[in-house]
């Protein structure tokens, strides 16, 4: 079971690295706007503040990976950073769209039973 809760880990680490590129470089190119059912006007307006939300998905991403990295000493680490992504992924979920719920939120709170129940 630990082993499946750390590869659960690693898979939101790995998303959160995808948002970020999402985020910080790919915002105002024709996958970002798909990705986020943007205008390219809307894009423009909002590239800096995308920018600096991919910088937090990349810092929930550093923290997962570095509770990964800790093995067995990461366990603390691990809950803390997928505690910070279901808080985000409820957030998300309720003032920006249901969709953040189930890629953020749901992901989460499972890596985070996992966790608790492979001790």
């Amino acid at each position: 079971m630990p082993l499946f809760a750390d590869a659960l880990v690693g898979l939101i680490a790995l998303l959160h690295v995808y948002i970020l590129v999402l985020e910080m470089f790919l915002w105002d190119t024709p996958t970002g706007l798909r990705a986020f059912r943007m205008t390219p006007e809307k894009a423009a307006i909002t590239k800096v503040l995308a920018a600096n939300q991919g910088l937090y998905n990349g810092f929930l991403a550093a923290g997962l990976g570095w509770g990964l990295w800790l093995g067995a000493e990461g366990y603390a680490v691990k809950l803390f950073f997928l505690g910070c992504v279901l808080v985000a992924g409820l957030y998300g979920g309720l003032t920006v769209g249901r969709k953040i719920l189930y890629i953020q939120a749901v992901p989460a709170a499972g890596a985070i039973a996992l966790l608790l129940f492979a001790v």
